[in-house]
């Protein structure tokens, strides 16, 4: 949007921004990369426990995640991180990534820079009709979809949602300690 020529500013409360169902999310927009130059885009998330993305990797955007309530844990780069309210996880481009909600419900924000995810976010996601969690869980769209709409936003299904099993690090091998 803009003002005279300029970007103009935006101000959201709680419960403001586009509201879609994401998967298993309610999603709501705070900033559009439209909306920000490109620069980012912004999205907050409320997810139920045992909600998580599937594991990918963004070849052309950088990504973090701030967690306002709840309780999550993030995988990335082969690395977890449990994290909980007032936690950051930062995950670079081509590092292979994913996150689980772990408390009851958990809200947070998530990044991406240069903007563009909320183009991928809205082609896969319906029209929130209430500001919850949508519970009609079984009309998640199939893995095949998710590929194709994927793809043209340089991201990369690598696996299902769910943390990883921990691999053991070359380095800590000597010592019978994984990370």
């Amino acid at each position: 949007m803009t003002e005279g020529g300029r970007t103009a500013p935006i101000a959201l409360g709680r419960d403001e921004g586009e509201a879609l169902w994401f998967l298993d999310f309610l999603a709501k927009v705070k900033g559009s990369s439209a909306e920000m130059n490109g620069a980012s885009s912004v999205v907050e998330f409320l997810g139920r426990s045992g909600s998580g993305s599937p594991l990918h990797v963004h070849h052309h955007d950088d990504e973090w995640w701030y967690v306002l309530d709840g309780e999550m844990t993030f995988w990335v780069a082969g690395r977890e991180f449990p994290a909980t309210a007032g936690s950051f996880v930062y995950g670079p481009r081509h590092a292979p990534h994913t996150f689980l909600v772990t408390s009851e419900e958990a809200r947070f924000l998530h990044v991406t820079e240069p903007g563009g995810f909320d183009g991928f976010l809205r082609e896969l996601a319906r029209p929130a009709r209430s500001l919850e969690i949508p519970s009609d869980v079984d009309a998640l769209p199939d893995l095949e979809h998710i590929l194709a709409v994927a793809a043209p936003y340089g991201i990369e299904v690598l696996g299902p949602p769910g943390i990883p099993a921990a691999l053991p690090d070359p380095g800590t091998q000597k010592e019978g300690r994984t990370p």
